[in-house]
């Protein structure tokens, strides 16, 4: 199925199961129904079983939007004592459209309890009380796991799976790959049946190691190698090591989660020729989540990457956001970098790497082969440190599984082959209008003008903010209309000065006498680092102040 037939079958309000091999455009069709949504002014909430998998589309995780917390089940008690919080009644009151990503990872006890407290909220005895729900995820990455049971269970086996009357929607294409070998191994283990010659292919190059314009990310299946490794290898490179501090806003315990969920530290240390990863899609800024480079240069104490294609990307403060029903419950900024001579197997989910070396010799669970090799692009980008019989493994039930939901978008496909482009405008708008949206262009327009989208356009994020300055509004005021965090604005504005655009910025200097304090700050100091000119004038000045003054020193 194309993304095209998959999109017309879930904007009719059909519960759905999104699926298909990694790298066919999930996420993508995903983020096309958010905004399609979001345009309309119907309710859709956006979550994820992974805080990382809820990042990619700028959602909550599942856990956290549904109430039920830590939780794996429900009591009939629980579900009582939930329904009674108010601000979770108005949350499930005001959503239409449930999309779930990442459920391989959802185990069916915890899919169940959630049916159960939406049923209770929306006080409707249909599945999930009657929300649409968008289900995706890939059978084939890493299982659920369950506290205290050695077995593996997935969704499917659930009652609530059973119930929902899903549409399969099997993507057939591949974005990821283009190198034909790479697929034909992934294919190969996704059907069980790894060949002797792909064996064989695969031990001879373990160990051998390719020439490369940029140390490969490394992977591993443990934590504990991917920290030593990266800690030594940072260790080893001479110069200054430049700190960066992530900034947080909002509710505490939304805070935490979001900063556990991101792949970016809390804490940022690079050096010259170290060697980063993006963990956030840009596509105006030109990288994606998993694009790698090398610190080439500093310019106004910001990190100059250049990727394995010999791009040059001035790197800025990108944010992280948690949204529901419009509002920010949490922000975080911070540079989208990480150190990456090292990242474990379980957070390159999602990804999509230029070159890896990738260890599956401790490979302790099915999948993880799988999801390791599935991140390249091109076997050209792989150098296998080792491997064992686990790694090219996968449950032989999801094999089974693979082949119905196959079968099923196959019959989904034939059956709507047999729609009219009127019959599916209608079938569309009639969901919309049952939902509480609205079909009026104009609406539609106005609501696609005042809110962010998740679909990158072609002009550069600082070009958008550029036509803003130039009208010469409040900083503040640009922040609040981009959705974005002054912050950022700033860093919009040091990019401008950097490429030497046709800005005029006088006016958004500091008053004199505060410029005098910074500047003479930074003097008696050295450098430009903005954090020991805060701790220097004890918090006097915000972040915000002292780096807004830097563009005028």
């Amino acid at each position: 199925m194309t993304q095209g037939e998959a999109l017309d079958i879930i904007k009719t309000g059909r519960n759905v199961y999104l699926t298909g091999a990694a790298g066919s455009g999930k996420t993508h069709a995903l983020n096309v129904y958010i905004d399609y949504l979001k345009e309309r002014g119907v309710g859709v909430a956006v979550t994820a079983s992974t805080g990382i998998a809820a990042t990619h589309l700028c959602g909550m995780t599942l856990h956290s939007w549904s109430g039920i917390g830590i939780k794996d089940d429900l009591s009939d008690h629980d579900v009582e004592f939930l329904v009674q919080k108010e601000h979770l009644w108005k949350r499930y009151d005001k959503t239409k459209v449930l999309i779930i990503d990442e459920v391989s990872m959802i185990h069916p006890m915890m899919f169940d309890a959630l049916d159960r407290l939406a049923r209770a909220m929306k006080r409707n005895t249909a599945a999930f009380g009657g929300m649409q729900i968008v289900l995706s995820g890939d059978f084939f990455q890493l299982p659920p796991v369950i506290s205290g049971r050695n077995e593996v269970m997935y969704i499917d086996s659930s009652n609530a799976w059973r119930k929902m009357n899903l549409r399969v929607c099997y993507l057939e294409e591949q974005y990821r790959q283009n190198d034909r070998s790479l697929a034909g191994i992934l294919n190969e283990i996704r059907m069980g049946n790894v060949s002797l010659e792909t064996k064989d292919m695969l031990e001879k190059m373990s160990g051998v190691r390719r020439e490369s314009r940029i140390t490969p990310t490394r992977l591993y299946t443990h934590n504990f190698d991917v920290d030593a490794v990266n800690e030594m290898e940072l260790e080893k490179l001479h110069g200054e090591v430049r700190e960066y501090e992530m900034r947080t806003r909002g509710k505490a315990n939304v805070v935490a989660s979001l900063c556990k969920s991101i792949l970016a530290p809390e804490i940022l240390k690079l050096k010259k020729n170290a060697v980063v990863m993006f963990v956030k899609n840009s596509f105006e800024e030109g990288y994606v989540n998993g694009t790698l480079g090398r610190v080439i240069d500093f310019k106004n104490n910001m990190p100059v990457v250049e990727t394995c294609s010999g791009k040059k990307i001035y790197a800025t403060p990108a944010t992280w956001e948690v949204e529901d029903d419009g509002k920010v419950l949490a922000s975080v900024e911070q540079l989208p970098l990480r150190l990456a001579w090292a990242i474990t197997v379980h957070k390159s989910q999602g990804m999509s790497l230029d070159a890896a070396e990738i260890d599956l010799s401790k490979s302790f669970v099915h999948g993880q082969g799988y999801v390791a090799l599935s991140r390249l692009r091109s076997l050209e980008g792989l150098v296998l440190l080792g491997i064992n019989t686990m790694a090219l493994s996968v449950d032989p039930y999801v094999i089974e599984l693979d082949r119905w939901l196959i079968n099923e978008s196959s019959k989904w496909v034939k059956v709507i082959r047999r729609f009219e482009g009127d019959d599916w405008d209608r079938m569309h708008e009639d969901f919309i209008i049952r939902s509480g949206g609205t079909n009026d262009a104009v609406e539609i327009e106005k609501n696609r003008a005042s809110k962010p989208k998740n679909i990158a356009s072609k002009v550069s994020s600082h070009e958008k903010t550029l036509a803003l300055l130039k009208e010469k509004r409040d900083i503040r005021d640009i922040a609040k209309e981009r959705g974005m965090t002054l912050g950022t604005i700033i860093s919009h504005l040091e990019k401008l000065k950097e490429e030497k655009y046709d800005l005029d910025i006088k006016h958004y200097a500091p008053k004199s006498g505060d410029l005098k304090v910074i500047q003479a700050a930074f003097e008696s100091l050295g450098g430009t680092k903005l954090s020991p000119v805060y701790k220097k004038l004890k918090g006097k000045y915000s972040y915000d102040d002292i780096r807004l003054a830097r563009l005028f020193i």
